[in-house]
């Protein structure tokens, strides 16, 4: 026979309401804003282990996480992070980065004077009928690319912002949506200047 728990215990794997936030604010506290920031890093064993144990080992969140060679002749990688949190927060965030030894270059892309973004997701659907019809038809609003598809599925390719991948893949799910599989955001400042 299962106990019942004791009156004000914590529920196991519920969140702890007593438990500090790095993203809290209280009325009057700088407000919570979203970053793209882009690292450039050796691409060596390890390095993407650091930046990772950064953000977790001081409670930060990684909305999204990509990281590519874009340089193999100089054995250089590029991070690119989406994080939220308030404006201290992230300018932390952006100086912890600098200081580690493999970091060649951070910057916060959100403040640079604007940046292109994209997120690339396969979406399947699974269904039959008016269901079906309804999935192609908000897939050619979409612009997503079938890249598979069988007599009661279609695997659509979608790319854009990620607000419009989500509202995508919020459209697929009364349709019949069964797996996803999303890269991230990947940015690149605009201009004419490099990371």
């Amino acid at each position: 026979m299962a106990s019942s728990p004791t009156p004000g215990a914590p529920t196991p794997g519920a969140p702890n309401p007593a438990a500090p936030s790095v993203y809290s604010t209280s009325p009057g506290e700088p407000p919570i804003e979203r970053r793209t920031i882009a690292v450039l890093v050796d691409n060596e064993p390890g390095v993407l282990a650091r930046v990772i144990g950064l953000f977790s080992g001081r409670g930060y969140n990684i909305e999204s996480l990509t990281v590519s060679e874009v340089d193999p002749e100089n054995h250089l990688s590029r991070i690119t992070v989406v994080t939220s949190g308030t404006p201290q927060i992230l300018e932390q965030i952006k100086a912890q980065l600098d200081r580690l030894v493999p970091v060649h270059t951070v910057r916060d892309l959100t403040l640079a004077g604007g940046f292109v973004d994209r997120d690339l997701a396969l979406v399947k659907v699974a269904g039959t009928g008016e269901k079906r019809v309804e999935a192609l038809r908000i897939a050619d609003i979409f612009k997503a690319e079938v890249v598979d598809a069988g007599l009661d599925y279609f695997v659509f390719q979608m790319h854009h912002r990620s607000d419009k991948v989500d509202r995508f893949i919020e459209l697929m799910k009364p349709l019949g949506l069964v797996e996803l599989s999303r890269t991230g955001v990947v940015a690149i400042a605009r201009g004419a200047r490099g990371l």
